[in-house]
């Protein structure tokens, strides 16, 4: 074949070399505008286990990197005048230089044509190319020339960052963290070579602005920069090698996603691979490692189907097919990681103790968890986990420390035995919306099965108030006498807490059980349904009426009613819903709140109904209880709430007496979108929690103990709601701590034999023994 790369970074390179390797035969060449020894910024990182796989492809290759590059273990963070250390991480650090000069040789030594200060503005000035594989960075012309096809989407990141290096040695990946009269700054710090580190300073737009960096040239914001970073310095300079760049050289990271990655002229086939395809914040310092596995998954693909021009749609198809999944997985990473430097200042900096931090830190990505952090460094994790436990008033034991997920918490007069609550869940099973004894047992084994706190499902205010006939209520005493015994049987026979949540299902009310077409209108038998605004749920849905005032003040009332019968029953905690399109959070959305009264509009007034019916209920509930609110944080619906406005919310929640935010989202409007995915719904719970110092709840996609862990470890959030996995296993918690060794929780002593032999069965599984 005839090959073409359009770009002489790190991809093209690589590519060349691989392919060349794979069949000689094939005359490939690799174009690039720079000179051959020009590079941009100081040195690259990749992991371990980048350099594992290009072991496997090019040894050689491989073995002179190897030669070249510093390699470390070490994480170091300081904020605060604490200087905090761990091990065992795995990083490579090499200069960008050295790693295309090695790559260069390596290439001419296998035939690769490599052409040098060439401008290409066309994948058409190469008309023999049977593939073209652009490469030519996140400013890609290839990429621009192809834009309807390649669907590019282009999203610069708010923060500044300038890339400068350093003579100053280092011998850990180093975060410093400092704070200016006008906001934090951050610098990531790595070396590269003996004497030489790369140092890349960043911080918000409000402070690079507040500060005039914006009107500085070079040599001044190299000299500001440091003068923040004098004390790690030592006496050491700044430098900068961006001569290309005019002005002060600060930059805005580009987020880059493309809809597609191949495309033909009528001529040749195009492919876009790194940058030009996709990036990833330096947060992670993926960007070199992408690049790499790009060329080595493009080369396996023609290794599999064929390195003939032939192949070339199959192995193109196959090739984005599979890299995408990985990329975007990376690529998550990278934007979880990139989003915590963006908030460091605003959202943790400040508000965490310097231990919490730095856990905070290592954790950003979410691809790094608690049980991984124990496998890297046990000793400092263990360390970690006996500061936390202490904080949380676990008093220090010879007995294996107690794991964030199981420490104590306590909140007004409300103390729970460990983070872990039973979401509610509608089990749609009450009669008249009387619970029973389903009701009974359902509570009562999860109570037994070791969780800190239980919920009711959605309890509702009235008749009227109901999702379904099959809804659990609280609007008379039988209700509440049924629901006392249930909450008597938790008290006695666990160390559970139980709470109700009060709801009113508003337009989404009179539908059917869940198994019999969830949101599907009853057939018959409908009652009329109440909202903010005359907008159904389903478009073939029954349109609600909107809630006259008198109608409020008898709702709010139905509420107030049903809050003391909650606090006579024993209930520990009330929840107020106010998420998922339900009545409450039909005036808080814009989607759904379309009034022009006091009502809607703005935030405070779509907030307005939701904070009386709060107050009202505070005002007659027990002082020395809590209550939460449920919030829906993002509608997953253009024109709907996101973060932000959830972020407002719960500010008017906390000045009213909230206690707790439960961090859910959308259910508000139909045709929504959610992005899914591990601890997806985590984010706002951190958000809030971190920015408007409440205690929240996170929920959503939490599976397992590491999970639970990781959040409250880094103090995303003070609790974890588990929903699925407790319906599978009503003794989620007993059982999570079994997996992760954990033996001094208590079962029930009914229990306490299958508690040795579920311990011993999984010691004998980690040891390979069959049961």
């Amino acid at each position: 074949m005839r090959i073409v790369c359009i770009g002489g970074g790190p991809a093209g390179l690589y590519f060349g070399i691989l392919m060349k390797m794979l069949d000689p035969a094939h005359k490939i060449s690799v174009v690039e505008r720079n000179r051959p020894y020009d590079t941009f910024g100081f040195g690259v990182v990749f992991s371990d286990a980048t350099m594992d796989n290009m072991r496997k492809w090019d040894p050689v290759t491989a073995d002179t990197i190897e030669q070249a590059f510093n390699h470390w273990d070490d994480i170091e963070v300081l904020i605060k005048g604490r200087r905090m250390r761990t091990t065992g991480h795995g990083f490579v650090g090499i200069g960008r230089k050295r790693l295309l000069n090695i790559l260069q040789a390596r290439a001419e030594e296998l035939g690769v044509e490599l052409i040098f200060e060439r401008e290409v503005n066309s994948d058409l000035e190469f008309p023999d190319a049977d593939l073209i594989v652009a490469c030519d960075g996140v400013n890609s012309k290839v990429r621009a020339k192809y834009a309807e096809t390649f669907q590019p989407d282009m999203l610069m990141r708010p923060n500044r960052y300038i890339w400068l290096g350093t003579n100053r040695p280092f011998d850990a990946f180093t975060f410093d963290f400092r704070k200016t009269e006008h906001g934090w700054f951050q610098s990531h710090i790595y070396k590269f070579e003996e004497g030489a580190a790369t140092f890349i300073v960043e911080t918000t737009e409000e402070a690079y602005l507040a500060h005039g960096l914006d009107k500085m040239d070079q040599g001044e914001s190299i000299a500001f920069c440091e003068k923040v970073f004098a004390e790690i310095l030592e006496g050491h300079h700044l430098v900068s090698n961006a001569r290309h760049l005019r002005g002060s050289a600060w930059l805005s990271f580009p987020r880059l996603i493309c809809g597609k990655w191949t495309a033909f002229n009528g001529n040749s086939h195009v492919v876009l691979m790194g940058d030009a395809a996709h990036t990833a914040h330096f947060a992670i310092g993926s960007g070199t490692k992408l690049a790499l596995e790009d060329a080595i998954e493009l080369t396996n693909q023609f290794k599999t189907h064929g390195a003939i021009k032939d192949s070339i749609p199959a192995v193109l198809k196959a090739y984005e097919e599979l890299r995408r999944v990985d990329v975007a997985r990376i690529q998550n990473a990278a934007r979880n990681a990139m989003e915590w430097f963006e908030v460091v200042g605003s959202r943790y900096a400040d508000t965490l103790e310097p231990e919490q931090f730095m856990y905070s830190l290592l954790t950003r990505s979410q691809r790094i968890s608690h049980e991984n952090l124990r496998l890297r460094d046990k000793t400092w994790l263990e360390g970690y986990e006996r500061w936390f436990a202490e904080r949380s008033g676990v008093p220090a034991t010879n007995e294996r420390v107690t794991p964030p997920m199981l420490t104590p918490f306590q909140i007004r007069g409300l103390s729970l035995h460990n983070r872990i609550i039973v979401s509610p869940m509608a089990m749609y099973s009450a009669e008249e919306g009387v619970p029973n004894d389903f009701h009974l047992v359902h509570f009562g084994s999860r109570a037994l099965g070791g969780a800190g706190l239980l919920f009711t499902e959605m309890t509702c205010v009235s008749p009227e108030a109901r999702i379904t006939p099959g809804c659990c209520g609280l609007w008379n005493d039988a209700q509440a006498a049924a629901y006392k015994r249930i909450v008597e049987f938790v008290h006695r026979n666990s160390q559970a807490r139980i709470g109700i949540q009060l709801g009113h299902a508003g337009r989404k009310g009179s539908t059917r059980v869940a198994w019999e077409g969830m949101d599907e209108p009853l057939p018959d038998h409908n009652w009329p349904l109440v909202s903010a605004s005359p907008v159904p749920y389903l478009p073939d849905g029954q349109i609600p009426e909107p809630m006259s005032r008198a109608e409020m003040d008898e709702v709010r009332d139905q509420f107030v009613a049903a809050a003391r019968r909650a606090a006579a029953a024993g209930f520990d905690i009330l929840e107020l819903h106010c998420a998922h399109g339900y009545l409450l959070s039909s005036f808080l959305s814009p989607l759904t709140n379309r009034r022009s009264d006091g009502y809607g509009g703005s935030i405070e007034n779509r907030a307005r109904y939701p904070l009386e019916v709060f107050r009202a209920i505070r005002a007659v509930w027990p002082e020395d209880k809590p209550m939460s609110v449920r919030l829906s944080c993002h509608d997953w619906a253009e024109g709907g709430n996101t973060p932000e406005d959830a972020l407002a919310f719960a500010k008017l929640f906390k000045a009213a007496g909230a206690d707790l935010i439960d961090c859910s989202s959308g259910q508000v409007w139909a045709d929504d979108h959610p992005i899914y995915g591990r601890l997806y719904q985590t984010p706002f719970a951190d958000k809030i929690r971190n920015e408007v110092g409440i205690a929240t709840i996170a929920v959503g996609a939490i599976s397992e103990a590491d999970h639970a862990n990781s959040i409250i470890a880094a103090g995303r959030a003070d609790l974890c709601a588990i929903a699925r996995p407790h319906l599978a296993d009503p003794a989620w918690t007993l059982h999570e701590a079994a997996k992760i060794g954990v033996k001094q929780v208590a079962w029930p002593k009914q229990y306490l034999s299958g508690k040795s032999q579920y311990e011993a069965n999984l010691e004998r599984l980690a040891a390979g023994v069959k049961a």
